[in-house]
């Protein structure tokens, strides 16, 4: 009965362990590809996810049948989202919990009456500040400015101005306004920048040109172009950036991207009022760090992307249309999350063609399998998002609480070890920040570090560095006073007389005297003066001794010679 017992026991827990590994398995298989991140070296390394797949929304859901190919989406200030759905010549706009249409846009009222419809409609952009539709309306070559009544306003066409190029179309992709009205449009066959119209519908120019890629080719093309004649210059093929593929605008600055598979110049922008990239001199890479290699044709894909959002918070998400993946950046280009892959389950594409945020959820459409998918975000993105917040904000002390939390779920993301490098270095922890601003690769913020960390050691140890320092001048002083003794030494050795003409010096000339003063003035200490004088000495006795001997002699050889 007990073995019985025991095996029972044995059985059920080994179910639960069973069914906890399933259950851990179907947790992380929910999302159709490896979650991955980059360290401080450009290599990619598994990560926490920041966002999963909740759902894929089709048409049917939404109540108003299957979408087309549709191309666009948006969430206005009052949350409805509105869906360009570009195969059904419509607009459907959906519910903020994206689970109803709210209403479909298939046809508008023209200011004279007349009712007109969309063909193949690519974007759209609802204003904060007038409450008005802007729909890029592609086919139509024109650009509608439309109340949510669906009774238009505005109408912009192919401006006949002399700036505009007449031979070029008007092919309208995407459309945005800002809080002055001004409009501007990516057309399809432009790569001059954006066309900018002002609020009465009059063509200004052209905004937000890309830079050309400055390729060997280009540069050895502009030296040789240096010693030809005119003419051959003009017949030279003239290099062309490539156009804007779509933007976003926040508060005063538009976002732009450019999807091209053989230039990185200029792939995402941050464009003031002037027209000016403040991200020129960044070196972000945007999209995977490597190409992706494509085994059907043989060959790298570069990152393309094709679309731009700017999300509440000030985050950057990028959609790459060549992997199917959503690059989330920081305010400062620093990457966050990676999210989604091609692939056919949910949280995979087709052909990702554009996304939007709000609050915590990403949207993103995919035109071939004609659905949005909902992205959710999970506790560790709240986390990232949190501390990203705090940092970005200033506020490094308290960011370091949520990296700390951020590392514990993922010790290898880099911008985790880089806003702790930060906090402490703010709170004065210098050993601590310098050890988080290795592990993230940062220099400059360890050697602002370093430099608070040898202040600081040598206040705590001023007494005993002094005492050291002092030490070391004195053996050093000493040293220099010996050596110098030395060779004086040595110096006056080489001037003193022989040993065999010691005896015959001058005594009563003070050659002696002299050579005695010379060898104790310089080598007092030292072991050859002090033998030298002894043999002087020795002289001076033998001398002294003759002296008296021939006195004596004298004296008793007197009366003899008398």
């Amino acid at each position: 009965m007990k073995k019985f017992t025991r095996r029972l026991l044995t059985l059920a827990l080994s179910g639960a362990l069973l069914g906890g590994c399933i259950s851990s398995l179907t947790a992380s298989a929910r999302e159709p590809y490896d979650v991955y991140n980059y360290d401080r070296w450009g290599d990619a390394i598994p990560s926490q996810a920041g966002y999963i797949a909740e759902r894929a929304v089709s048409g049917y859901d939404l109540g108003v049948g299957a979408f087309d190919s549709p191309s666009d989406i948006f969430c206005d200030h009052t949350d409805t989202f509105y869906i360009v759905d570009s195969g059904n010549n419509r607009i459907v706009a959906v519910d903020s919990d994206f689970r109803e249409a709210v209403k479909v846009y298939d046809s508008f009222t023209m200011p004279d009456g007349s009712q007109t419809k969309l063909k193949n409609p690519q974007g759209i952009f609802i204003s904060a500040e007038n409450d008005l539709m802007y729909i890029a309306d592609n086919e139509n070559a024109r650009v509608l400015i439309s109340g949510k009544d669906g009774r238009v306003v505005r109408e912009i066409t192919k401006p006949t101005s002399e700036i505009y190029d007449q031979k070029r179309t008007f092919l309208p992709q995407r459309v945005i306004a800002d809080k002055a009205g001004n409009v501007y449009i990516v057309l399809g066959n432009i790569t001059t920048g954006a066309a900018m119209f002002d609020p009465e519908g009059e063509f200004i120019g052209f905004y937000g040109a890309n830079r050309v890629q400055p390729t060997a080719e280009i540069v050895g093309n502009y030296l040789t172009s240096l010693f030809t004649s005119e003419e051959k210059r003009a017949r030279r093929t003239r290099n062309v950036p490539t156009g804007i593929t779509s933007f976003d605008i926040d508060g005063d600055f538009i976002f732009t991207c450019t999807a091209s598979s053989t230039q990185t110049t200029d792939t995402v922008k941050k464009l003031n009022a002037a027209g000016n990239n403040i991200f020129a001199s960044n070196d972000a890479v945007y999209g995977d760090y490597a190409p992706m290699y494509d085994t059907s044709q043989n060959k790298l894909l570069a990152p393309a992307i094709v679309d731009i959002d700017i999300a509440e918070d000030g985050n950057i998400n990028c959609l790459d249309f060549t992997t199917g993946r959503v690059f989330q950046y920081d305010e400062d280009c620093h990457l966050l999350f990676v999210t989604g892959t091609i692939a056919k389950q949910v949280g995979g594409f087709d052909h990702a063609a554009a996304l939007e945020s709000k609050g915590e959820n990403l949207y993103v459409v995919d035109s071939r399998k004609d659905t949005v998918t909902v992205f959710t975000e999970t506790d560790f993105g709240k986390i990232v998002h949190k501390a990203t917040a705090y940092y970005n904000a200033g506020y490094y002390e308290e960011a370091l609480e949520p990296w700390l939390e951020v590392l514990k779920h993922d010790g290898n993301y880099w911008r985790a070890n880089v806003g702790v490098a930060s906090a402490l270095l703010r709170k004065g922890d210098y050993e601590g920040s310098m050890k988080y601003a290795k592990l993230a690769g940062m220099g400059g913020i360890y050697n602002k570090a370093f430099e608070g960390y040898r202040m600081e050691f040598l206040k705590k140890h001023f007494g005993t560095v002094f005492a050291v320092a002092a030490a070391i001048i004195a053996g050093l002083f000493a040293l220099g006073y010996t050596l110098k003794k030395r060779r004086r030494a040595l110096a006056a050795a080489e001037k003193a007389p022989a040993d065999a003409d010691i005896a015959s010096l001058d005594l009563n000339n003070g050659e002696a005297a002299e050579a005695l003063q010379a060898l104790e003035a310089e080598t007092k200490a030292d072991e050859e003066a002090a033998r030298l004088k002894a043999e002087i000495a020795a002289a001076k006795e033998a001398s002294a001794a003759d002296k008296s001997n021939g006195k004596e002699e004298q004296q008793n050889d007197g009366p003899e010679t008398r």
